[in-house]
């Protein structure tokens, strides 16, 4: 009887501890609670079993399932927050049709009970043609939905906007404990069966879900469920009403839940932890975190004290603290004055000396900018362009500075080429505008002449297919020429693929063989002083947008007085195209250009480049090969395929003999770029003429008389007589 009665005792004093606890609303979970599913931290209110979530409301037990933590059985948990919010993920509503129109309809229902849903997620609709709605129970009733239209699929990255995909806001009455998602399409299109079958809505947080067209009408990636947040609170009173009967913990406050009902905890500043326990609100030691949030601002981490919810800065005897900056300083004002006035007399020398180093260095830089001037020829340049006769040009001088800026510190990813006579940058200027910069490679006075020789050069010529001359930098180590930009790159480039596809047509060819052969005539014999441009090729000539030719690179140039007809010089040029006569004798002439010319034709035709060791060993040069092609009457083999066609290939035929004439071993036998343009013009006339005469026979004939060429014979001798005034071109005397 005495045991039973002390059982009945221990029984009643366990439930009355219990009851208070529960009145004054300090209930805690029991200490042997399971905190972990998964790789997920339970924390109070929230747990797995009896005795570990807050008691009387199911919405705040969790079930672990597969490791991971669900509410209300089957919501899947991702994130869990002290303030009052849960990231979760909910299922999405979905209506599907089938080949012979059948619809299968899955829509989703939530059971709220005291969750519910804040404003910063997101209804959401994916499909064409369809609406979805967004329905909410409670005392009273609410519904939201948007449409979504669309015949065809937008475009792959358009935005949920109302073409394939519709989104609304969410705001839904604070009193709703259920909702529904639903969507369907206003009628069976079968129009948009084949890349959207089905409509979606779902429920996402904002900015969680980025619309794809291209995937998303198909299956929607294959996405069943989307992060959602819900807003959670304890019970149904306010923080006053609760009073102390509210279950926030020590070093914490209660403040009221934004919806609506309920409240939650938060720990006081300073402190962090877990809110909802007795003893979850841990003081943050400020002097020791590593938080730059929640560190100290002392100067000196010495002088940092701890104290519960904060922390102080302790200067020692004699200090004071200054709490504009936080650090210790003197009492004694004199002998802040000191300091202040040493300050200030130290920081005025120290400006005095700034200033002087400052005003040498600019005279140094002054001094170094001029001695590069003279030692990169400005000198030089000066007088050779005062004597070299009236200038076609303004010559621009520019500055180092401005030259680095244009070209971002000549960076790597600027350099358009290089070559023998340097490297090429591309420059931008402060108006946009954007330039080529030649930077030369010097290495000793021969080099600095070529730079010089190249503006001097330049400045007599004034050529539409020319490259212009803008300016120079002579103030840097490394002279500099401005030129245009030219866009399109070399011929090189187009002819054998280094940039761009070989898809130049036999026009385009013959109009950029006419215009090259018009400039060097027009240099040897229409400039103001001849000039023998002496390193024609594939590579020196630019191409504009318009595939115009733009000859450039005049760093091995030469201007011919008036009184001669050749000079001696150096032999410069580039294998391949090098004139064998000018390479034996020293002696150039403007022969020297026509050869160079009549490889860069050969080129043109041929598709092939001018130097190739994987050719047979007799035919490694082109002028070679072109030549055995010729006598054994088979130029159709090296002739590029883009160009030969049934209508042109009399025209081919005479331009290869064009370029075989161009190539003779004696200068003196070869034509004059003069002649060479002519036989060129004719040819392209001819081009035309033939193109016309195929379209409008009849008005060709009347436009054309009795008088056309062609009606007094053969016509592949169209030109050749204008050369040198002799019979039509023998093959056989080419090499």
């Amino acid at each position: 009887m005495i045991k039973v009665c002390s059982r009945l005792f221990l029984l009643v004093a366990i439930f009355s501890i219990a009851y208070t606890q529960l009145v004054k609303g300090q209930h805690q979970p029991r200490q042997n609670c399971q905190s972990k599913c998964g790789n997920f931290t339970i924390e109070y209110p929230f747990g797995i079993s009896t005795g570990c979530h807050y008691p009387g409301d199911k919405s705040f037990k969790i079930t672990c399932k597969k490791d991971k933590p669900n509410v209300r059985r089957n919501i899947e948990v991702k994130t869990f927050d002290h303030s009052g919010q849960l990231r979760v993920l909910l299922n999405r509503s979905t209506v599907c049709y089938d080949e012979e129109a059948n619809i299968e309809v899955n829509s989703y229902r939530l059971k709220l009970d005291n969750f519910s849903l804040p404003p910063n997620n997101k209804f959401t609709v994916v499909g064409c043609n369809a609406w979805g709605l967004l329905r909410t129970f409670g005392v009273q009733n609410h519904s939201t939905g948007c449409l979504s239209l669309c015949d065809s699929p937008p475009a792959p990255h358009s935005k949920c906007n109302g073409a394939g995909c519709c989104r609304t806001d969410v705001s839904i009455p604070l009193d709703s404990n259920r909702l529904q998602t639903g969507s369907e399409r206003f009628e069976n299109m079968t129009s948009v069966k084949h890349f959207n079958p089905c409509t979606y809505a779902f429920l996402v947080e904002n900015g969680m879900f980025n619309f794809s067209s291209k995937e998303d009408l198909k299956n929607l990636r294959g996405v069943k469920q989307f992060p959602v947040v819900l807003d959670w609170s304890i019970g149904n009173q306010t923080c006053e009403q609760a009073g102390s009967r509210n279950i926030c913990g020590g070093n914490s406050t209660c403040f009221d839940s934004t919806r609506g009902k309920g409240y939650n905890c938060k720990c006081l500043d300073g402190f962090e932890g877990n809110p909802y326990t007795s003893d979850g609100c841990q003081d943050i030691n400020e002097c020791t975190t590593t938080s730059s949030i929640l560190k100290h601002n002392c100067s000196d981490p010495k002088t940092c004290r701890n104290r519960d919810g904060g922390f102080e800065c302790k200067c020692r005897s004699g200090y004071r603290l200054d709490k504009t900056t936080m650090s210790c300083k003197r009492k004694d004002f004199g002998w802040a004055m000191i300091l202040l006035v040493t300050t200030i007399v130290f920081l005025v020398i120290l400006l005095g000396i700034s200033y002087i180093k400052q005003r040498l260095r600019r005279r140094k830089d002054t001094e170094l900018r001029q001695q590069f001037f003279e030692k990169n020829g400005g000198g030089m340049l000066i007088q050779r362009l005062s004597g070299a006769g009236p200038s076609n040009i303004d010559v621009k001088i520019f500055t180092e500075q401005g030259m680095k800026e244009a070209t971002n510190g000549y960076e790597e990813s600027r350099i358009l080429g290089q070559g023998g006579q340097g490297t090429v940058y591309k420059g931008i200027l402060p108006d946009n505008s954007i330039i080529a910069i030649k930077k030369a490679r010097l290495g000793d006075n021969s080099q600095v002449k070529q730079f010089i020789n190249e503006v001097l050069v330049l400045s007599q010529i004034n050529h539409r297919n020319v490259v212009k001359l803008l300016g120079c930098c002579l103030e840097t180590e490394i002279p500099l020429l401005v030129y245009e930009f030219i866009n399109s790159g070399t011929l090189y480039d187009h002819l054998h693929g280094a940039i761009y596809d070989s898809s130049l047509t036999w026009e385009h060819r013959l109009r950029i063989a006419i215009e090259v052969a018009g400039t060097l005539s027009y240099l040897h014999s229409s400039a103001s002083i001849p000039i023998i441009h002496r390193d024609v090729k594939t590579a020196n000539i630019l191409l504009d947008e318009d595939l115009t030719a733009k000859v450039a690179d005049f760093g091995a140039s030469r201007l011919i007085p008036m009184d001669k007809e050749q000079l001696t010089t150096m032999v410069q040029g580039t294998l391949g195209y090098l004139d064998p006569e000018y390479y034996t004798t020293g002696l150039l002439n403007e022969k020297s250009d026509v050869y160079s010319f009549g490889v860069v034709l050969m080129e043109l035709l041929s598709g092939q480049k001018a130097l190739c060791f994987e050719r047979l060993e007799t035919s490694k040069h082109l002028v070679s090969y072109f030549v055995s092609a010729m006598k054994e009457n088979r130029l159709h083999e090296i002739i590029d395929r883009q160009v030969m066609k049934e209508d042109n290939q009399r025209e081919i035929h005479e331009a290869a003999r064009v370029a075989l004439e161009c190539t003779r071993l004696m200068g003196e036998e070869r034509p004059r770029m003069k002649d060479v343009a002519a036989v060129l013009e004719a040819l392209r006339v001819k081009t035309t003429k033939h193109k016309w005469s195929d379209q409008y026979p009849k008005e060709v004939e009347h436009l054309l008389g009795v008088q056309n060429l062609s009606a007094q014979g053969d016509t592949s001798s169209i030109g050749y007589d204008s050369i040198k005034n002799v019979a039509i071109l023998d093959i056989e005397a080419g090499r």
